[in-house]
């Protein structure tokens, strides 16, 4: 049998994906910010989350404006991404400074990334203080994905070098191994 070494109480589930998350404000603007505490938390209705800090410059947008995006980005955006993670909106338009493009909200008012090949658009349903971060849930009112990548009504990941994050270090995911329920075969 192979020793488990103890790691005590910490947050250790990897990977987790990478989104970066869209936001704006009637006052304070519109801003990106890169999330890796996110997941899927219902299917009907279709439901998301992202954890943010209270005192992140995107947390009053979020919590105000009752909406946000969460956009999936690739690799070939890595360093735009870790930008967006590492620097405040406080100092500046981080869509400007990045070089990534805001394209308008359909559903909600909130810009989504044009660079993004996969866009859902959400309206916060709750917000649930944890500790040091606050999930924001949000269901999904509108999702978009990059036309060449859409094949018989899904999108075809197999076309997407995602990225996920793992203890500090960002990770590319491409292959796939099997499908849900391949084990009853």
């Amino acid at each position: 049998m192979i020793e488990k070494v103890s790691f005590g109480k910490a947050q250790m589930l990897s990977p987790t994906p990478v989104v970066l998350v869209g936001c704006a404000h009637r006052s304070l603007g519109r801003n990106v910010l890169t999330i890796a505490w996110t997941g899927v938390d219902c299917s009907d209705p279709p439901v998301v989350h992202v954890s943010i800090r209270p005192s992140r410059f995107s947390h009053r947008m979020i919590k105000e404006s009752g909406c946000f995006t969460v956009n999936v980005p690739t690799r070939e955006i890595l360093r735009q991404v870790d930008l967006c993670g590492v620097v405040s909106g406080r100092d500046g338009d981080k869509f400007a400074r990045s070089g990534l493009t805001p394209m308008n909200g359909s559903a909600v008012d909130a810009p989504i990334v044009a660079e993004c090949p996969v866009n859902f658009e959400c309206r916060v349903i709750s917000v649930v203080p944890l500790g040091v971060h606050d999930m924001f849930v949000g269901e999904i009112v509108e999702r978009r994905a990059d036309a060449p990548l859409v094949s018989g009504g899904r999108v075809d990941f197999s076309k997407l070098p995602l990225v996920v994050y793992v203890n500090g270090e960002y990770w590319s995911l491409g292959e796939r191994i099997g499908a849900h329920g391949f084990s009853m075969l």
